[in-house]
């Protein structure tokens, strides 16, 4: 007998569910529109930098600007632009970690590093570096999986955009041969 009310009592609440979702505006799965003959996917995986690869990039960009002698910032994004790490060197100017978070931001936007997207942007009228949050200053590196960018590396802090990015790129290295 408790089988059998176990048994309605799972059924019950499925069909409320049920009952829910159609109120709610959601379809089944089988009706998920066509796409060239093939039903619509209804969800993306996405990969994602892990918390160990985000800290062994922040050491080794850390370590690359002591042998350089430069006072930085590093910040990691995730795909999303939301910070993931932030790591502020001894002696990093209160400015290092904004421009250190918007050139992280900018290379995962655009999945390309900083310095070469700063090569585009010219004076003349509307351009990439009028959206919010971006700086197109060398020192951003995107970090790429399977083609696709899954997060941003921004250093900033040293006297120019091309050493930020030599200390960027020394991080991601550190990890090159992990990432798929």
């Amino acid at each position: 007998m408790t089988g059998s009310l176990r048994t309605r009592l799972i059924a019950g609440t499925l069909s409320g569910l049920a009952v829910m979702a159609g109120a709610f505006g959601a379809a089944p799965a089988e009706a998920a529109p066509a796409e060239n003959g093939r039903a619509a996917q209804a969800v993306v995986q996405t990969g994602v930098l892990s918390a160990d690869a985000a800290l062994t990039i922040a050491d080794a960009a850390m370590k690359e600007a002591a042998k350089q002698k430069q006072r930085v910032t590093v910040v990691i994004v995730d795909r999303s632009g939301a910070a993931r790490l932030v790591l502020k060197g001894d002696g990093a100017g209160p400015q290092t970690e904004e421009s250190a978070r918007r050139k992280a931001f900018t290379a995962v936007s655009f999945g390309r590093t900083t310095s070469e997207l700063g090569k585009g942007v010219t004076g003349g009228g509307p351009s990439i570096a009028d959206i919010p949050g971006t700086l197109f200053l060398g020192g951003g590196v995107p970090v790429a999986s399977e083609g696709a960018p899954i997060a941003g590396v921004g250093v900033g802090g040293a006297p120019s955009g091309d050493i930020d990015e030599a200390i960027a790129q020394a991080g991601l290295k550190a990890v090159a041969g992990r990432l798929r």
